[in-house]
């Protein structure tokens, strides 16, 4: 019988033991993080499913797993005898998530799920439609690990420091901001338990999960003390001497879950509901006033400082030089050495590694030849990748880990020859990339308003992406950041209309994907800058940061317009006047002359 089947009658039998109807696995750790390291995997080890969103929802008799667009045909395949049936979010007659609980969960029954991988904001809403169900919520078990015998343990990598040199502003700085945006709210302690911003405030780093440099903990702070919880294993002496400077006291990881039963009534927390773990805020006493606010340290961290900026283009001119050499290496080389996704990849990895700047990936790389492409997230194994032919496209999305910020780039590259379709849908693509580049915008505007100059091409077509077409990105921390983003469908991706402000670092990638034959996508990073200002207003506009050309060969002129055309041939004679002299070999100079000369 299937093992992850085996699995799901397990915890069915624990749900029957604790008297559950439903039991709830998110994605999620302890800090709502989008990826999580390999203990905190339940959803997938239970499911077989191995993408990193999805909630798995396990009936008396039944299971149920819901994921995006994205994954729709790996989860397909991964799903296959596990008795689990796929939920197409967003597709037609496909209920959400909540919809099917309201829907199935019968008056008195009980919803059960591990309350520290759920946030505030989800946890008051299953409590809320239990008790009107007149039934019960528990969330103190975590019934997935209880079975999970050989579950790995929790990561405690060394944790690192990073110098004001790359980030601009002292720890000491950046408090003292969060403090005054914690008196403007009328609040004397801040709870904060999102990885990325406990990174960013005090300017340190970890290796907690995979291409995400965050550290697992929490911080409490007020506005004398500042607890950073974390595991002791994972803090040098060197760096606690560091952060005991700036009057960062070291705890426990798990004592912050003590700690916070210590507040006052006379105390007010600010803590951001969508983010904080519906455990922790259980333990805070009943009688303490809590203010729902997003972290005040989110936005100043998504708005990149005059440092990170110069850092910024830096590190996409190291990240540049690679992915120009990789792409000249796999033309050299298809259809005269077996080159397969895996060794595609790991090529690429191998090219970043050579500066010494390079700290780690950002994510998984994306390779994918063919029909591979058109699942967004595939990515190869050694045991599982196809071989690369001198024919038609080959996908990768691939990014770096600097010492000078975080990259991402997505190329679709010709390694053989191309139908005259696919170069019409490369064109499509790549002109709503180039749309959205050249955008100049009021200030105030979100990514909401941006997108159908992305999709506009595409759509005039009657075709489409089922994806976001931009992130925020971080700095020397996630490749996906908020909270801006680029997408016209808020209800999916809350955050389209929060305004693009200055310091913004976020991806332009809209793709098209065509299941069995092909995917394509073209994706630069983008720096928001202002523009002009007049009696109308602040004007906006995007600085293109990411260095390496796109396919000529998949490009149709006659589909531009002379704008486009003329921002295409600036953009690819700033590419090879930037790029070239730091190639290694005249062969790849060569290479770059032609890949970027005029069309």
């Amino acid at each position: 019988m299937n093992a992850n089947r085996v699995r799901i009658e397990k915890l069915q039998e624990e749900m029957a033991a604790a008297g559950m109807d439903m039991y709830l696995v998110s994605t999620a750790d302890f800090h709502q993080s989008e990826y999580v390291g390999a203990y905190f995997k339940v959803r997938a080890w239970l499911s077989g499913f191995t993408g990193s969103a999805g909630t798995l929802v396990v009936t008396k008799d039944s299971a149920y797993l819901w994921t995006d667009g994205r994954y729709f045909i790996q989860a397909g395949k991964e799903l296959e005898g596990t008795g689990v049936t796929l939920m197409k979010m967003r597709e037609e007659g496909v209920p959400t998530v909540d919809e099917f609980l309201e829907k199935n969960l019968l008056k008195g029954s009980c919803l059960g799920c591990d309350g520290r991988t759920i946030s505030v904001s989800q946890g008051k809403a299953y409590a809320e439609m239990m008790e009107k169900k007149q039934g019960r919520f528990l969330c103190q078990d975590d019934l997935g690990g209880r079975i999970w015998n050989d579950r790995p343990e929790m990561s405690k990598e060394q944790a690192f420091l990073v110098d004001v040199k790359y980030v601009g502003r002292s720890r000491e700085e950046k408090l003292a901001d969060v403090r005054s945006i914690m008196r403007e709210n009328g609040a004397d302690i801040h709870l904060l338990s999102s990885l990325d911003d406990i990174a960013w405030l005090l300017n340190i780093r970890g290796n907690d999960i995979e291409c995400n440099p965050v550290i697992l903990s929490y911080v409490i702070l007020t506005e004398k003390d500042v607890f950073f919880y974390v595991q002791e294993e994972a803090v040098s002496a060197e760096i606690r001497s560091e952060l005991e400077k700036a009057g960062i006291t070291i705890r426990p990881y798990y004592q912050v879950y003590e700690d916070v039963k210590k507040f006052a009534e006379e105390n007010t927390v600010l803590l951001d509901e969508a983010v904080v773990n519906y455990t922790l805020f259980e333990n805070i006493p009943s009688g303490v006033k809590t203010v729902n606010c997003i972290n005040p340290s989110k936005p100043m961290k998504a708005m990149k400082n005059q440092v990170e900026q110069e850092n910024v283009r830096k590190a996409h001119i190291k990240d540049a030089k690679a992915m120009c050499r990789f792409i000249y290496w796999l033309k050299q080389n298809v259809g005269k050495e077996e080159i397969t996704e895996y060794s595609a990849a790991e090529k690429s990895y191998e090219l970043r590694a050579q500066d010494p700047d390079f700290l780690d990936l950002s994510f998984g790389t994306i390779c994918a030849y063919g029909p591979n492409a058109a699942m967004c997230h595939y990515a190869p194994t050694k045991d599982a990748c196809a071989k690369v032919e001198p024919e038609g496209f080959f996908l990768i999305d691939s990014g770096g880990q600097y010492w000078q910020g975080t990259t991402d780039i997505t190329r679709t590259i010709a390694v053989g020859a191309l139908t005259q379709e696919q170069k019409e849908h490369f064109t499509l693509v790549l002109k709503g990339n180039i749309r959205l580049a050249t955008a100049k915008f009021m200030y105030g505007m979100g990514g909401a308003h941006l997108d159908c100059l992305a999709r506009g091409p595409l759509w005039e077509r009657g075709l489409d992406f089922n994806h976001g077409t931009g992130h925020g990105v971080g700095f020397l921390l996630n490749v996906h950041e908020g909270p801006q983003n680029i997408n016209w469908n808020s209800a999916i991706r809350p955050g389209g209309y929060v305004p693009l402000e200055e310091g913004v670092l976020i991806s332009d990638e809209p793709g098209l994907y065509l299941e069995g034959r092909y995917g394509i996508r073209c994706e630069n990073l983008l720096m928001c800058r202002k523009g002009g200002k007049n009696a109308y207003g602040q004007f906006m506009e995007f600085e293109v940061v990411t260095l390496v050309p796109f396919e000529r060969e998949a490009i149709l002129p006659e589909l531009l317009g002379q704008e486009e055309l003329k921002w295409l041939n600036a953009y690819h004679k700033h590419v090879y006047e930037t790029i070239a002299p730091l190639l290694d070999s005249e062969e790849e100079r060569e290479w770059l002359r032609e890949a970027t000369a005029e069309i």
